[in-house]
């Protein structure tokens, strides 16, 4: 049986659309020189097409696509020292099936509220906000409980540079750990 190795790392930055999530990755990636993969280039075609035609997905459309994450953190962790995942994971069954099978899988929830959201949502340049997608994103948001131990928490309500280095923090913090 092939199993990732127990030194290795997987860590999925999660949260709502606007959080952050890709581009902290991709910061932090770099800064620690690690394999960084966009969840969203794993959606299936179907998805995309469906998105694409401004309709939301639902659980069964999420399911292959979860899958997906679930055997690319599999891979990562078999072949990479550490990796970073982006990917909303808003409710725990997402994260109850990211997790299956990866032992060395961690969470970063980057969570922030809803005002600081939607100002930096309202800011970005070439990106028209819907400001009902992030309502829907809150309201399917199932905060991390205690019962998730494998989720570490940074707060976004600070700078770029001070999310990043959190975020970097975090990750060295818990490879340390052996967590």
């Amino acid at each position: 049986m092939i199993t990732p190795s127990s030194s290795h790392h997987v860590f999925i930055l999660m949260g709502v659309s606007g959080s952050g999530k890709s581009v902290v990755a991709n910061r932090v990636s770099h800064e620690l020189n690690t394999a960084f993969l966009d969840g969203d280039f794993l959606h299936p075609r179907s998805n995309i097409m469906k998105m694409a035609e401004g309709h939301p997905l639902d659980d069964n459309d999420r399911q292959p696509w979860l899958q997906a994450l679930n055997d690319a953190a599999f891979a990562m962790q078999r072949t990479q020292a550490v990796s970073i995942i982006v990917c909303s994971a808003l409710k725990k069954s997402y994260r109850d099936i990211l997790r299956q099978g990866n032992h060395n899988l961690k969470f970063i929830y980057l969570k922030g509220d809803f005002e600081t959201i939607e100002t930096r949502l309202k800011a970005r340049k070439g990106h028209f906000f819907k400001p009902q997608m992030l309502v829907t994103q809150f309201a399917t948001l199932q905060e991390p409980g205690t019962d998730e131990a494998d989720v570490l928490m940074v707060d976004i309500n600070h700078s770029l540079d001070d999310v990043v280095a959190a975020t970097v923090a975090t990750i060295r913090d818990a490879i340390n750990k052996g967590e």
